[in-house]
């Protein structure tokens, strides 16, 4: 006899129902262990006693399904899929087969079938491995950056952004800044905060955010280059752009630590602001390093000092963009008109372009081959169109200030026609009445009839 294959079930039920049959455990406590009925325990008693150990087996193991469809059914339908919806996953494909070819398959079968074909892999087949990075050797070589949107204050306060600086070589937190969302402004305030601190690294290792990366192959302005990647140039700062979040994976492993680690601390500390929380981020930058920082592989920093004035800085860490000067020496900037005042050296820029430098706290300066040009501005209505193309990493941010600019606009005074014509309601009617002997129109042409009465007579 050779060897039977049983479950770890039929097992149980075999130790079980022997202890029956030896007296050492009664019908009512076996039927409690194996949750089954008393008669049931008493059939498969009498199956163990007549047909042996083995008997215990189910009977349909080994056989087809009653159920089943039938194999020519099956490939048929496999045939279908492959000449018809070979790109289709199981599920669509038998929906498919059902509504346009009136053939009904299960999914499972019909799963089955196109595997065994050749036109299906499952998530475990099709699953992709990406092979680790080794870090780099020496500190300040890359610094990853990255930007995290989350309820850092959980529900004490609004959501915001987290702009992240990871060394690579290290793991070190270089820069925490808690921002409304990740924009040039906002990289330019943590940028001055970094190179102030730490000096200017080999280069930054980014996602393709807008902010790094021109996303219009045939961009006309800004000499195929960001705000962001044009002040990383003047800074001698290379910008290198990730193709997948797996390459900057430890930026994007700090940022899930972050959203643990760091929200209960400030939950601990009773922190409930931006402006708080900023001036608690360097204090916790260095208790975490101080306990999870490694040792780079090459000894040394390659951070460079920065001999920058501060004037010079900001005006590299600030927007600037060339505009069409027109023949009335006004131009176009964000929906406002900018007229400048004419002078000798205005005189003679029409036609021209001038470069404008907007700086994070609103001020706009106008210069031409480094002069200050003296401006007057007319604003325009300033709103956000229904048509305007909003980044998700943004969105928050336009949306709070979209809430903002309609809770300024007062609420326009629409007259009726009548009111527009001049019509005053009589004091007949329904409604508030008005009293005409002391409306001060009404006297003054009751003086002005009197007077003319007077001088006829």
């Amino acid at each position: 006899m050779g060897l039977i294959a049983m479950s770890e079930r039929d097992l149980q039920r075999i130790e079980v129902l022997s202890k029956v049959i030896a007296g050492r455990m009664t019908l009512v406590s076996a039927a409690h262990v194996l949750d089954l009925s008393e008669r049931q325990v008493r059939r498969l008693v009498e199956r163990i006693r007549t047909g042996g150990a083995a008997s215990i087996r189910h009977k349909a193991i080994g056989r087809p399904s009653n159920n089943r469809i039938s194999d020519g059914i099956r490939d048929y339908a496999v045939t279908l899929v492959r000449e018809r919806y070979a790109d289709f996953g199981p599920t669509l494909a038998a929906e498919k087969l059902a509504e346009r070819d009136g053939l009904r398959v299960s999914r499972e079968t019909l799963r089955r079938g196109m595997s065994e074909a050749g036109l299906w892999l499952s998530r475990k087949q099709r699953r992709t491995f990406h092979q680790p990075r080794f870090r780099r050797e020496a500190y300040g070589e890359l610094v990853q950056i990255d930007g995290s949107e989350h309820r850092w204050f959980e529900d004490r306060g609004d959501p915001c952004s987290l702009l992240v600086f990871v060394d690579d070589a290290t793991g070190r937190l270089m820069q925490l800044r808690f921002v409304r969302s990740e924009s040039a402004f906002s990289y330019f305030d943590a940028l001055e905060l970094y190179l102030k601190h730490h000096g200017a690294p080999i280069a930054f290792y980014s996602d393709k955010h807008s902010v790094f990366r021109v996303a219009k192959k045939d961009a006309k302005g800004g000499q195929g280059m960001t705000q962001f990647g044009r002040a990383l140039s003047e800074l001698n700062i290379e910008i290198l752009c990730a193709n997948s979040s797996q390459a900057k994976g430890r930026v994007e492993r700090m940022n899930r630590t972050l959203q643990d680690r760091l929200v209960k601390e400030l939950r601990l500390a009773g922190i409930d602001d931006m402006e708080a929380g900023n001036a608690f981020l360097p204090g916790f930058m260095e208790h975490h390093n101080a306990r999870f920082a490694l040792v780079p592989a090459r000894a040394g920093d390659l951070h460079r000092p920065m001999n920058l004035a501060p004037d010079r800085l900001k005006e590299i860490l600030c927007k600037r963009e060339q505009r069409y000067v027109g023949a009335q020496l006004t131009f176009s900037f964000e929906r406002k008109r900018i007229m400048l005042e004419e002078s000798d050296m205005t005189r003679g820029l029409a036609g021209r372009y001038v470069e404008t430098y907007a700086y994070a706290d609103g001020r706009l300066d106008v210069r031409w081959k480094g002069h200050s040009l003296p401006y007057k501005v007319f604003d325009k209505d300033q709103r956000v169109t229904h048509a305007a193309i909003t980044e998700n990493k943004r969105l928050g941010d336009v949306l709070a200030y979209i809430k903002e600019r309609q809770d300024q606009q007062s609420k326009p005074d629409v007259k009726t026609n009548s009111e527009k014509n001049g019509y005053v309601r009589r004091a007949r009617g329904p409604g508030r009445r008005k009293d005409f002997m002391n409306d001060p129109a009404v006297i003054e042409r009751r003086k002005a009839a009197l007077a003319k009465r007077d001088a006829a007579e």
